[in-house]
């Protein structure tokens, strides 16, 4: 429900409950801005959706949405540093990769015959590969 009491928009809306921590309470999407005939403008922070009784704006704070992003980024830094990168880590460098194998690793194989060329001149490791 977006509005007040004298001018107000309700609908029912489907949508999952994840299990993870989040800096926002709700993401409305595609979905909830079409039942809602919503428009957001994000430079503005304002979302705005039509009533009989006249337009229902809903607005943010620079600040809050500063907050709010700050909160994000630094749960997912959290979230990446955690124990489990060190291991995906591991397991990663584990797998090499051999084109000569019939795996889904084939796919980033090249499919024709390459060569390198040396893109500096001061460093002869940095190259880049084309195909001959």
């Amino acid at each position: 429900m977006f509005g007040s009491r004298a001018n107000f928009r309700s609908e029912d809306l489907t949508f999952e409950v994840v299990d993870f921590l989040g800096s926002y309470h709700a993401i409305l999407g595609q979905p909830c801005y079409a039942r809602f005939m919503a428009i957001p403008n994000y430079t503005y922070l304002k979302l705005k959706m039509p009533r009989p009784n006249g337009v229902i704006t809903i607005s943010s704070a620079f600040l809050h949405a500063f907050m709010c992003d700050r909160e994000h980024y630094e749960l997912t830094t959290t979230v990446v540093n955690s124990s489990e990168l060190p291991r995906l880590r591991e397991s990663s460098a584990s797998a090499v990769l051999d084109c000569n194998k019939p795996t889904s690793l084939v796919a980033f194989c090249p499919l024709e015959e390459t060569k390198a060329v040396g893109i500096d001149p001061t460093n002869p490791t940095k190259m880049v590969w084309i195909r001959t």
